[in-house]
């Protein structure tokens, strides 16, 4: 960006690293974008919900094609503006890696587990940093640049604001709690954050319409007006709005005419889709099939420890993996935590949509004792009717 002066030392504390490496050919924002495509959090986001739940509807996004969204918006926006794209990114492709199965549905319930366990609320930006930055590679974290963390945990783009201006200030990210309050220390950080939002508004309302969601309710005249109707043209309008008003004295952000259209359409979305009836009997839904998780492995942990014949004895994929984990992890949770305690909840809050549903099925379903009988002579038989 014209007259965007950024002091050396600052720039070098945009690129560090935890543990300190040899930068290569990629240089190192596009290295850290290989590092995200290359991780096992960035692979499950393609069986994770956006909003709505839909395994067998292939025109529904999930949760991988929206990074991938917000990732090229952030890129085109920061093209002309002189940014750094290859930053921004790197920031989209992982925002979101911390995302729970089902969607902003399976966080409200994974956050209620959470305080229920005294851990606090749980929040998807945060937990994309500690997936980044712990639970990835078996605790040693995927070691990307401070300025693509950065910009992970403050890409909030639920908080729709009308203009940010980044601080280039070097935060403390290990101390960073909650997503309240936060604001990225790069511009291209703040494109991200505006271009999550761009991302979903279009998108989810031309998913709920194919869903029949919306039958007989239209969209505002303002939002026609002066955003378009269709999410191509919404992504256009507030993509041109944003690089035309962008500048090294007041940051980036949307003009009055459009965020006032803009706030309108976020109020739209969430009183016809986030809180339709659909989203709902989601909610009740995916409350006990997560509940029934957790305390599934509650119980076998307490029981078991590290005891792997004990998880053997379950018989069932999840016992089995959940046993394979804690061995990795469990030393890895005290060394940096001093306890265990957030192990079950973190795990539960990686899982895809399709693995939550197979391990509820797990557990309710005793498949083993049908093999055991399968396997027995007098199992082939069948019983007289009286």
């Amino acid at each position: 960006m014209n007259g965007l002066e950024i002091k050396e030392s600052t720039l070098k504390a945009l690129k560090e690293r935890k543990r300190p490496r040899t930068e290569d050919i990629r240089g190192a924002y596009y290295r850290d974008t290989t590092a995200i495509i290359h991780s096992s959090a960035f692979r499950r986001l393609k069986h994770k919900t956006q909003v709505f739940f839909a395994p067998s509807n292939d025109h529904i996004c999930t949760r991988m094609e929206h990074v991938l969204h917000v990732a090229s918006i952030a890129s085109t926006i920061c093209r002309p503006l002189g940014l750094d794209n290859e930053l921004a990114w790197a920031i989209g492709m992982g925002h979101d890696l911390g995302h729970t199965p089902f969607g902003h549905v399976g966080e409200r319930i994974i956050s209620t587990l959470s305080e229920e366990r005294g851990f606090g609320p749980f929040e998807h930006e945060v937990n994309s940093l500690r997936v980044v930055d712990f639970l990835s590679n078996n605790g040693k974290g995927l070691n990307l640049t401070y300025a693509v963390m950065d910009g992970i945990v403050s890409h909030n783009g639920e908080d729709i604001r009308k203009r940010i201006h980044p601080t280039y200030e070097i935060k403390d990210l290990g101390s960073i709690t909650s997503r309240k309050g936060l604001i990225p220390s790069t511009f291209e950080g703040a494109v991200v954050r505006f271009s999550d939002s761009i991302a979903y508004l279009g998108r989810d309302y031309e998913d709920a319409k194919r869903l029949g969601i919306l039958k007989g309710i239209e969209l505002p005249e303002i939002v026609k007006k002066r955003l378009g109707e269709s999410n191509s043209r919404i992504i256009d309008t507030l993509v041109n709005d944003l690089i035309q008003g962008a500048s090294v004295e007041d940051g980036i952000g949307f003009s009055d005419d459009i965020f006032e259209a803009v706030s309108v359409f976020s109020e739209f979305n969430y009183r016809y889709i986030y809180r339709s009836e659909i989203l709902n009997g989601y909610t009740r839904y995916f409350t006990r099939l997560i509940k029934l998780i957790v305390n599934y492995l509650e119980e076998i942990y307490s029981s078991y420890g590290l005891d792997e014949k004990g998880y053997l004895s379950e018989k069932n994929m999840l016992a089995a993996g959940f046993y394979n984990h804690i061995r990795d992890m469990q030393k890895m949770y005290i060394e940096r935590e001093g306890n265990d305690r957030r192990m079950i909840i973190d795990y539960v809050a990686g899982m895809t949509d399709n693995f939550c549903l197979d391990c509820a099925n797990e557990i309710l379903k005793p498949e083993h004792l049908n093999d055991e009988i399968e396997m027995s002579q007098t199992g082939k038989w069948f019983d007289a009717p009286y």
